[in-house]
């Protein structure tokens, strides 16, 4: 599933090709890309069309496509959920439709198309009321590392206070919003954490280093248009990321650890799969798992 980095990279994308335009119609292709719009296809299309697409907003895994009226001011917004094989393309108008096109959106500039491509269709759109810039929906959400407004303080006495293993911890989006499977065990390596540490034994210094890694490991991923293993995941011009090659722990089960050699570890975790160093990230004794 895309994470922070790979939903900033879509986000950055439609603010280029997208913002400022106008929407003339949006057309609905599969009911289930717009499940959770409860209202339906009729209502998703009329909340749309003639609306401007203010600057595109994200926290976490997902983003948001502000909808302004004449006078620019924005009460709503179209919230977007990836999933594990959504795509947000942009396209020239006229163009063949792709296999699996559940959402378009036209303009009146004649331009390219805004398409929301699912295979999976596990991704949805819908309309959803603004709450202080952030869709309704989502308002639980944590803010995520590289927000403005992330507080390091707050997330370390709420890390300490929930008493689990760090990795579950990470993946909380209550705690911590955008941090998946990939960018956890790459930032507890960086860290030298194992992915059981419990929680409440970690230093407000050691919380502000994984911070830090989490921060530094997205940011690299945002640099090198994120992670792609397999075609699934694109930019909005179609292109891979390429992150997955400077992937120091996750995925490299028996390689050697870029930083002492030994053989990368992989444990079960949560039908996932966690990728650690023996050596540089210890198994805790009192583990939590």
């Amino acid at each position: 599933m895309p994470e922070l980095p790979e939903v900033e990279v879509v986000r950055r994308g439609v603010e280029k090709h997208v913002a400022g335009r106008t929407v003339a119609a949006a057309e609905v292709f599969h009911p289930r890309a717009i499940r959770r719009h409860v209202a339906g296809a009729e209502d998703f299309a009329g909340r749309l069309a003639g609306r401007v697409i203010a600057e595109p907003r994200r926290r976490g895994k997902y983003m948001w496509l502000p909808l302004a009226d004449e006078a620019g001011n924005a009460d709503e917004a179209m919230l977007a959920h990836l999933g594990m094989s959504g795509q947000l393309l942009v396209m020239a108008p006229g163009s063949p439709a792709e296999k699996h096109l559940r959402v378009r959106l036209t303009f009146d500039d004649g331009g390219g198309d805004l398409r929301f491509v699912d295979q999976r269709t596990f991704g949805h759109l819908m309309v959803a009321p603004l709450v202080d810039g952030v869709p309704a929906p989502i308002s639980h959400i944590a803010a995520d590392p590289l927000e403005p407004g992330f507080d390091e303080a707050l997330f370390a006495a709420k890390l300490k206070a929930r008493r689990t293993g760090i990795k579950r911890a990470l993946l909380d989006q209550s705690l911590i919003s955008g941090v998946g499977n990939i960018y956890a065990d790459e930032a507890l390596w960086r860290a030298r954490l194992h992915w059981a540490r419990p929680t409440e034994t970690l230093t407000r210094p050691k919380v502000a280093e994984l911070v830090q890694a989490v921060r530094e490991v997205m940011t690299e991923a945002l640099g090198q248009g994120g992670t792609s293993f397999d075609s699934l995941y694109v930019n909005v011009n179609g292109e891979s990321g390429y992150f997955d090659r400077s992937l120091a722990a996750y995925g490299r089960r028996d390689e050697p650890c870029p930083r002492c050699g030994t053989p990368i570890r992989r444990d079960a975790f949560m039908n996932r799969s966690s990728y650690t160093c023996p050596k540089c990230q210890p198994r805790p004794r009192n583990g939590r798992f």
